[in-house]
């Protein structure tokens, strides 16, 4: 991590990371990138259904592969390149046919190494095999939930899963929430740990950083009017005055409680609920 002598306030504990060692330094691929437009955090009518978002810098979106369907053909990392969508890193794969794309980076992957997405691939960080082949106890990654239809689970920077279990025709897998789920045989995962995993000790430092990231600021609940929020009202600062946490909306969040819906579809996949506030840490 890259710290900062205190000659004002925020640069105090401010920290980065040593872009300049961990990336190849090369720009990124034009034919890989697209235009993205902002939205604020508003749906199609203009309201705002996700809070706390709005600004920030103007970015290009890196057309990401996850779905993999380059089967058997080995490829190239050329660069590890920065993504503004995502905290991993990303490499520009070239593949032996010709074809580029870009791919989350595993941690012990650099510019240079070769990975390959095969039936019989080897355990190496990096390569990519369905999960009947991957061993009891192997770190993934980009794992996909229904086969053939992409990762979508542990992209993250720094973070894995582990097969713990085969049984039935599912792979029981334990996830960085500390959720144990079933995924089927069938469905593809990479082995290793995705990169970039100081990513987490990064400290913002001042408020302006916050809105580069296009992230708005968020006011307490026990701030506000009670027309405006469960937790607002009283002389002076007061407590929430309620037993459990809610949202602006009444519905239970933080401090440990489960906001899981009950009869949510997948709770037939799931073995052993994640672990919550004091336990997890614990």
């Amino acid at each position: 991590m890259k710290s900062y002598r205190p000659t004002t306030k925020s640069r105090r504990f401010m920290t980065t990371l040593p872009y300049r060692e961990l990336l190849s330094g090369e720009r990124p691929h034009k034919a890989l990138l697209k235009k993205k437009k902002r939205r604020g955090g508003r749906n199609a009518f203009g309201r705002i259904t996700t809070r706390h978002q709005g600004g920030g810098a103007k970015r290009r979106l890196r057309d990401v592969d996850f779905s993999y369907d380059k089967k058997n053909i080995p490829a190239r990392i050329e660069t590890v390149e920065y993504d503004p969508f995502r905290s991993a890193f990303i490499g520009r794969a070239l593949y032996r046919d010709g074809e580029r794309r870009y791919v989350i980076l595993p941690k012990e992957v650099k510019a240079g190494s070769s990975f390959i997405v095969a039936e019989d691939a080897p355990l190496v960080p990096g390569n990519r095999l369905p999960l009947r082949k991957i061993p009891v106890g192997t770190f993934v990654y980009n794992v996909e939930l229904r086969p053939g239809a992409g990762a979508v689970l542990v992209r993250s920077a720094g973070n894995f899963a582990e097969v713990v279990a085969h049984d039935g025709g599912y792979a029981q897998v334990k996830l960085p929430s500390t959720e144990i789920r079933k995924v089927s045989d069938l469905a593809w995962a990479s082995v290793g740990e995705v990169g970039n995993e100081e990513y987490n000790l990064v400290v913002l430092g001042k408020a302006g950083r916050s809105r580069w990231l296009g992230i708005r600021p968020t006011v307490r609940g026990s701030a506000m009017n009670p027309v405006d929020h469960p937790h607002g009202g009283g002389e002076g600062k007061q407590g929430r005055g309620l037993r459990r946490a809610k949202s602006l909306w009444g519905k239970p969040t933080g401090k440990g409680q489960k906001t899981r819906t009950p009869k949510k579809y997948s709770n037939v996949f799931i073995i052993s609920r994640r672990k919550v506030g004091k336990k997890r840490k614990g």
